[in-house]
């Protein structure tokens, strides 16, 4: 059995968030977007109630799959097909909650191995049919909707069942693990045996391997582990022109790099079936402290000066003040970050350290390996930090930030049900650009919320330095209709935010994919040359346009021959 999230949101069905023991909470967005959510939420809607077509599925097209991958791993019943129509952006829950499932797929495929899935795509392509690879179903960028109006068979080709870690070299540090391993179980398999991958996007407890792989994700702990284009070593793939394999060596000279193309290839070149990747003994010690800084730019120049020293450590965060408010609001009744706050922090930092505590910024900053690293490494991020006014509050705040850090999503789902739409924009850029894009991204953003009537919040952190800049993280929203109606503002709001990132130097993602959602962007960000040269490598490998049609960069899907 391969265990999917709700149909209509993010995440299990036992878990929902609730503010009841937060406070703070209720009052903090009541004051900035208006919205009172003491109120009961909405209910999600009924499954029964939904208007689903009838699948599109030939004969001779089910015998080919079931022939591939057993009767029992073919699936057309209605929940399967709706829980794979979409991923879990905005757009995709506003527009389920609303009933428009979009061109749902025809049949859901769950292949055990490699050679079931060559079959599988034989026979798709053989028919003609549309295939779209479903890892955890996490993406948020629209990156596993059939186009509308699809008059192809459409089948999701759901790798759950390949979720083993296949094999270990304890010399070379690498691991081969089917890319259908979902976060926690590839992980547990690995710690087992004293191994990590040390890869945890937020997205860690529903994705798997092959869609971080497709989608370049980054995890919390980048800083020290590399993002999931610096761990995948080598890729097995299944294309039409057969299985696409690389191998796992240090480094090489073999022209355009074939494992490049496939990582952020979404499933435009081929099913990633296995990866090698590097991995790393489990660290004797793992600590994330705390810190406040009194301004946002003197926590950017600590940052940058962090990422230039010889301090290696694993996790280097920070808010800025308005989303360090957020998260005091959000912590519960006792918690660390509340005990820390209501023992005289505030009154320290405001008449000792001289803070303004509406500028004060939140940072996490993680530390692993020896003891006797952990302690060096400590010493030299701290002498950095005081530099810049920081204060050390200890390890209460980050062991909240590990208790929440995948949990974000479901606040998202909860405003839904209270009548708000909330969202996130990632970018990057160089620390020379880095506080002017946020400034004007901030701008920009405060001012479409004005020209469409509504009460806004916009907040940031940072996270995911380099040597050359970091990831930007932006948060937005505002009460609006849960509706398709609704979404036009949304999309006023987004676009504004996703154009300032391409006008003050930033890319248009970080980590969070192209799909649909950021596909407008992508001549800005990579040039038109660079557009067509990817539009060729994706029509040399698929001329057909049955790998995912659309994605990335939009295609014309192939039609009959004119008489």
């Amino acid at each position: 059995m391969v265990e999917h999230m709700k149909w209509w949101g993010w995440g299990r069905e036992s878990v929902s968030f609730s503010p009841a023991d937060k406070p703070a909470l209720a009052p903090f967005i009541r004051k900035h977007i208006g919205l009172d959510v003491t109120r009961p939420p909405a209910q999600a809607p009924a499954f029964a109630d939904l208007d689903i077509a009838d699948p599109i599925l030939p004969d001779a097209l089910r015998d080919a799959l079931t022939a591939a991958v057993g009767a029992e791993h073919v699936h057309t019943e209605t929940l399967e097909r709706v829980v794979h129509a979409y991923g879990k952006s905005l757009r995709d829950l506003v527009r389920v909650r609303g009933g428009d499932l979009g061109r749902l797929p025809d049949a859901v495929v769950y292949p055990g191995g490699e050679d079931e899935v060559r079959a599988v795509l034989t026979a798709a392509i053989d028919a003609d049919a549309v295939v779209i690879p479903f890892g955890g179903g996490t993406n948020i960028s629209g990156s596993l909707e059939a186009p509308r109006g699809e008059i192809r068979p459409v089948l999701s080709v759901d790798l759950g069942r390949l979720d083993r870690v296949l094999d270990i070299d304890t010399d070379a540090r690498l691991a081969r693990i089917q890319a259908g391993a979902l976060g926690p179980d590839l992980e547990a398999q690995l710690n087992a045996l004293g191994w990590t991958l040390g890869h945890f996007p937020d997205s860690f407890s529903h994705s798997t391997l092959g869609g971080w792989i497709a989608t370049r994700s980054s995890g919390m702990q980048s800083d020290k582990y590399g993002d999931i284009a610096d761990i995948t070593k080598a890729v097995r793939v299944v294309t039409p022109a057969g299985v696409l394999a690389t191998r796992a060596v240090p480094s090489q000279s073999t022209g355009p790099s074939v494992r490049e193309m496939i990582l952020g290839s979404e499933g435009r070149l081929g099913i990633i079936t296995e990866a090698t990747v590097q991995v790393h003994r489990v660290p004797e010690e793992r600590t994330i402290l705390g810190y406040f800084f009194p301004t946002w730019d003197e926590a950017l120049l600590a940052m940058r000066e962090i990422a230039e020293s010889e301090a290696a450590p694993s996790v280097t965060r920070v808010a800025d003040p308005g989303e360090t408010r957020f998260s005091l609001a959000t912590s519960k009744k006792g918690s660390a970050v509340t005990a820390l706050v209501s023992r005289g922090l505030k009154q320290y930092l405001a008449r000792v350290k001289h803070f303004d505590l509406e500028r004060m910024c939140l940072s996490f900053i993680g530390f692993e390996g020896s003891s006797g690293h952990v302690r060096t490494q400590r010493k030299l991020v701290g002498d950095i930090v005081k530099r810049h006014g920081g204060v050390c509050v200890g390890t209460g705040p980050g062991q909240l930030y590990d208790q929440k850090k995948f949990d974000t999503p479901y606040i998202r789902d909860f405003l839904l049900g209270q009548g708000a739409l909330a969202d996130v924009s990632e970018t990057a850029t160089s620390w020379s650009q880095l506080a002017s894009l946020y400034t004007g991204v901030v701008a920009r953003a405060h001012k479409t919320f004005d020209e469409i009537g509504v009460q806004g919040w916009i907040m940031a952190h940072l996270s995911h330095s380099y040597h050359s800049g970091a990831c930007l993280y932006f948060t937005f929203a505002f009460a609006s209709p849960v509706t398709l109606d609704g979404l036009e503002r949304y999309d006023a709001v987004k676009s504004a935010i996703q154009q300032g990132f391409i006008d003050l130097g930033g890319t248009l993602s970080h980590h969070h994919a192209v799909g649909l959602e950021h596909a407008p962007w992508l001549a800005d960000d990579i040039s038109p040359a660079g557009v067509s040269l990817v539009a060729a490598l994706f029509d040399g490998i698929d001329p057909g346009h049955n790998l995912n049609p659309g994605k990335i960069i939009p295609s014309v899907v192939p039609g009959p021959a004119a008489d």
